[in-house]
């Protein structure tokens, strides 16, 4: 694994810098493979990264979109990370409709829902069960309680090691999330961490050792890139 921490000076810079790598992730990608594949993280703090991306003159027929993690709510409900990013990028653009995997969510049956995502990411890269595809791009955020995508402290999701999803848990609500070894599978992970609320679980995630079920977010391994971009309210006291 090649681990990068980079600290930005604020907000601003912080999103210009995600939007930087993830472009050059793109640009690599399709040269090599002639496709750019990416999991969208939900949350506050991509949103203004969604926009910017949305401004760019991009192959959007060559991207293909996928969520780490979804709240387990209808597509046209407020708190749908997939609303959230049709609004501020996928609606924006021709990119067309087959290159954007949404979730499943209407099946008032989680599992079943978990189940549908596993084989349409199966048949999209053509795996096996029991494999993991690598995506191009895994973007992260990271919960003042170290949680990542949906795999929240001390429940059953962190446990799951031979599926590529499984069904989070937040307060009793069931989300359907990427496991962590299939975000471990990918190409490189993008973690993009804003505020001082971060701090105390970052110096965890960070630590040479602490209890990976407690902070999730130390799960995250990949076998790829891992890079950190922290603003500098989060990044305070993480040295690099």
């Amino acid at each position: 694994m090649n681990k990068k921490i980079e600290v930005l000076p604020d907000q601003s810079a912080l999103i210009a810098r995600s939007l930087d790598l993830i472009l050059t992730k793109l640009d690599t990608a399709i040269k090599q493979q002639g496709r750019f594949t990416i999991a969208l993280s939900g949350g506050s703090t991509p949103k203004p990264l969604y926009e910017a991306i949305a401004q760019q003159k991009l192959p959007w027929d060559k991207i293909h979109v996928f969520w780490g993690d979804e709240r387990y709510v209808p597509p046209d409900h407020p708190d749908s990370n997939e609303l959230m990013a049709r609004r501020a990028w996928l609606d924006r653009v021709d990119i067309p409709a087959a290159n954007i995997h949404a979730v499943p969510t209407l099946d008032n049956n989680p599992e079943l829902s978990a189940t549908k995502y596993e084989q349409h990411l199966q048949a999209f890269f053509g795996s096996a069960p029991g494999e993991f595809p690598a995506l191009d791009v895994v973007l992260l955020g990271m919960g003042d309680d170290a949680h990542t995508a949906s795999l929240f402290p001390h429940t059953a999701a962190l446990t799951v090691r031979d599926r590529l999803i499984t069904v989070g848990n937040k307060d009793g609500n069931p989300r359907i999330t990427f496991t962590y070894p299939f975000i471990n599978a990918a190409r490189s992970v993008i973690f993009v961490v804003a505020g001082a609320n971060k701090r105390p679980a970052l110096a965890q995630v960070f630590a040479p050792q602490a209890d990976d079920s407690t902070y999730p977010s130390r799960l995250i391994q990949p076998q790829g890139e891992l890079v950190w971009l922290l603003d500098a309210a989060a990044g305070a006291e993480i040295s690099a």
